[in-house]
């Protein structure tokens, strides 16, 4: 009876080791507040990078531009040319909307999936991207859910303010991209 008890605390034993153990995760969420000071850290970072690709860019597609309309006789310019400066004006607005959010994008996603696992801003604030776990997340997550602020920002930015009123301060793309942001 001895030997079986025992022989039974061995197979407990050993079926405990296959079970996969719990990571200690940090559980202090970082609030609203905290992240929105991130932004605007980040957002003077991005800032300072968005311009030193787009001012040169945009500038070549106006001189460009430029030189196919009759800027010193606007009177003398027709519907078509007017309609032709409008779309080409449009069409550089757009092109500086897509380069600032791939810009944005490719910074937090290469920042969160690196060994900081945070921005510049959210480093300068002690706090962490992690995934649900508590891990560090790979490019492809972080990729998730920092396209995913697109849609946050769509609703009026409630996606950000969820952050502020979820149990874990999560905003919507966090809740999406299975993500916390955590105190270091």
């Amino acid at each position: 009876m001895n030997i079986l008890l025992d022989r039974e605390k061995v197979l407990l034993f050993l079926n405990d080791l296959n079970k996969p153990t719990l990571k200690f995760m940090n559980t202090n969420y970082a609030g609203f507040w905290k992240r929105f000071l991130a932004y605007i850290i980040d957002a003077i970072i991005i800032g300072c990078i968005d311009w030193i690709i787009l001012a040169p860019l945009l500038t070549a597609i106006g001189f460009s531009v430029a030189g196919g309309f009759p800027f010193s006789d606007l009177s003398s310019m027709d519907e078509l040319d007017i309609t032709a400066l409008i779309a080409t004006i449009s069409a550089m607005f757009g092109i500086a909307w897509i380069v600032k959010r791939v810009v944005d994008i490719l910074y937090h996603s290469l920042m969160e999936s690196s060994k900081f696992q945070g921005s510049v801003g959210k480093l300068a604030l002690g706090v962490i991207v992690t995934d649900i776990n508590g891990g560090k997340l790979d490019f492809t997550k972080a990729l998730v859910r920092n396209i995913c602020k697109i849609i946050s920002g769509m609703i009026l930015g409630i996606g950000y303010i969820m952050a502020g009123l979820t149990e874990k301060k999560q905003a919507l793309h966090d809740l999406i991209a299975g993500t916390l942001v955590v105190d270091k």
